[in-house]
């Protein structure tokens, strides 16, 4: 497993690879006889993938919200008991998303494709510009 360290050029918490990477790598090394590759493997992520968020060759601005949820669902599996899926997405730089509702997500879904293609488009715009919103 590849450690990422602060190399002193870097602030406190800003090492490469930002919060998601530096959170991960710790997690991680509490587990024992787990990989990144273990990991990737069973939140659902290419190897490759997960290496480039936890090195920081890849952002993680469009890591979708299930993918963060898996990544701490697997952790917590492994037995590692301060990692929750806020603490992952924060460390994201991601909101926080609400709990889910599957109810609440049909519906939004039954709604969005009796929509024009102008209005849902308009509405992903809408939703998209709220997403960063939340983010500052």
């Amino acid at each position: 497993m590849t450690t990422t360290q602060n190399d002193g050029t870097h602030p406190a918490g800003s090492t490469p690879g930002g919060g998601l990477g530096v959170l991960l790598t710790h997690l991680l090394d509490q587990v024992d006889g787990k990989t990144q590759k273990d990991l990737a493997e069973e939140a659902g992520v290419s190897p490759k993938t997960l290496s480039a968020w936890m090195t920081g060759t890849r952002g993680t601005s469009r890591v979708r919200p299930e993918t963060l949820r898996s990544l701490a669902a697997v952790l917590r599996r492994w037995g590692v008991e301060d990692v929750s899926p806020r603490r992952i997405f924060e460390a994201a730089g991601r909101p926080v998303p609400g709990p889910t509702d599957q109810e609440r997500e049909l519906r939004l879904l039954e709604v969005y494709r009796q929509m024009p293609t102008p209005t849902q488009r308009a509405l992903i715009a809408t939703a998209e510009a709220m997403l960063k919103g939340a983010a500052r």
